[in-house]
């Protein structure tokens, strides 16, 4: 099991690390939501349900509008900028991380992202379930002693919910080609600064290059190289958010480049601006 990466404050039960957030309940106190500042490196999973009305995320850069039967959802380490305002909608906001998911008795493909999707819609009948599922949780938090398995129990309905309705529309993809994919999406996270070849991964993922391309092609729209590129960028991005005072230069060695020049030129190229011009941004 990881050990936990969830703010211990922030946690609503004694023996699971886990937040929920309604209209009515579950906000934090202005004071402390200013510790974390305009945005931040979510250190673990978060879900944001929006029944009815609308809501606006960014994440790692890109402005998300979510709607009605609508659900938005990120990943650890990805950078979340914080709303400054209620949502205009009857919506629900979950979060908890590693420790909290190693406890459920399946696994949920959905949490690795393999379509590069952070929003899914949902059936009107669907949807309401989820909302009676996030209703019962809502009422389940309210209590700091309530046992931690019947809280996993709806964590785990949850989950299901939104796998099925996130992989609803690619069930033309094969199992074989889906775990092949989640298996290289492992492999770049846990060797991105490596900047592995594609040979290399192929070769750990028992297929041919040619195979391995298709099947990132398929899954992702871009290919293997292009895949390690865009995952490089966005790390990158997140790192000068939270480190403003790194040279190019250092960055570009923390992320494999030996030729911080040309990291600078492909950093433009895949986000159309000068690292400088990001800086920038983030002073205005």
């Amino acid at each position: 099991m990881r050990g936990t990466t969830f703010p211990e404050n922030l946690s609503q039960n004694k023996g699971i690390p886990i937040r929920i957030v309604s209209p009515e309940f579950g906000h934090i106190a202005p004071e402390l939501a200013a510790q974390y500042g305009s945005a931040q490196r979510l250190p673990y999973y978060f879900f944001l349900f929006v029944l009815d009305g609308n809501s606006r995320e960014v994440i790692d850069g890109e402005t998300i509008e979510v709607g009605k039967n609508e659900l938005f959802f990120a990943l650890p380490h990805q950078l979340r900028k914080l709303s400054t305002t209620r949502h205009n909608a009857y919506c629900y906001k979950l979060g908890f991380d590693d420790e909290c998911l190693s406890r459920l008795p399946r696994k949920f493909p959905f949490l690795l992202n393999p379509l590069n999707r952070q929003k899914i819609s949902f059936p009107p009948d669907a949807a309401l379930r989820l909302w009676n599922t996030f209703k019962i949780l809502n009422e389940l938090l309210r209590t700091a002693n309530t046992e931690p398995e019947l809280i996993l129990a709806y964590v785990n309905s949850v989950l299901t919910e939104i796998n099925t309705a996130y992989f609803v529309l690619h069930k033309k993809h094969t199992a074989g080609s889906l775990d092949t994919f989640l298996g290289f999406k492992l492999f770049v996270e846990d060797n991105l600064t490596d900047q592995p070849a594609i040979t290399e991964i192929a070769e750990k993922l028992a297929v041919s290059t040619d195979c391995l391309y298709r099947i990132v092609k398929q899954h992702s729209g871009v290919s293997p190289k292009e895949f390690i590129t865009d995952r490089l960028i966005i790390e990158a991005r997140r790192r000068i958010y939270h480190n403003q005072n790194t040279s190019v230069k250092e960055l570009a060695f923390e992320l494999g480049f030996n030729d911080p020049g040309y990291f600078s030129r492909l950093f433009k190229k895949v986000t159309g601006k000068t690292i400088a011009g990001f800086y920038q941004d983030l002073s205005l």
